[in-house]
């Protein structure tokens, strides 16, 4: 068998059989130095492997939302969304962003409470998953101006998988406040 050496073997790059896809990552904090917090994490995610293009939006002062609504007696959350390019899988994604989460103190045993920080993969691509540990899009993303609102800041073409515009889904919101 004979082999030129000069031609270079057809090796794919790392992640090159994954085809790009947007996701749309929600930050919330409102423990510790909330701001810091979200603008190194958001440098973290930048610096993952196989992430490019990321946006952060401009951060919001909210309201914290409990299982049973608005709590204005807790601390306050600071929020924003990124919106990047990657060829992660969304489950590895996923699991990044927990290792970020618990870099920052992040207990996952506490539900609806306060957060030194909350990493939550909103959408990716048109990807749909129930599994228990990967539901994409968010079950809850329709339902957050505080999602939405920083998301359409950043994109205002953005559609979520199965709620339609994001747009409309804002207009929606704020007009069921107002009443």
């Amino acid at each position: 068998m004979s082999r030129n050496l000069t031609i270079p073997p057809q090796v794919a790059a790392p992640g090159a059989g994954r085809a790009e896809a947007q996701a749309v990552i929600a930050f919330g904090a409102n423990l510790g130095d909330r701001e810091a917090t979200i603008r190194e994490a958001a440098v973290r995610i930048e610096r993952l492997p196989l992430v490019s293009d990321m946006r952060l939006s401009a951060l919001a002062d909210t309201v914290a939302v409990r299982l049973d609504g608005p709590d204005a007696d807790a601390p306050r959350y600071l929020n924003a969304v990124a919106l990047l390019t990657t060829r992660l899988a969304p489950e590895i994604l996923l699991g990044m962003l927990h290792a970020i989460e618990d870099e920052y103190g992040r207990e996952r045993d506490v539900r609806w409470g306060d957060r030194t920080l909350d990493l939550d993969l909103v959408a990716y691509g048109d990807v749909r998953s129930d599994l228990p540990r990967l539901q994409l899009p968010h079950p809850r993303a329709a339902e957050r101006l505080f999602v939405l609102e920083p998301w359409l800041s950043l994109d205002p073409d953005a559609e979520l998988v199965d709620h339609g515009r994001v747009a409309d889904l804002v207009a929606a919101l704020r007009a069921q406040d107002a009443e």
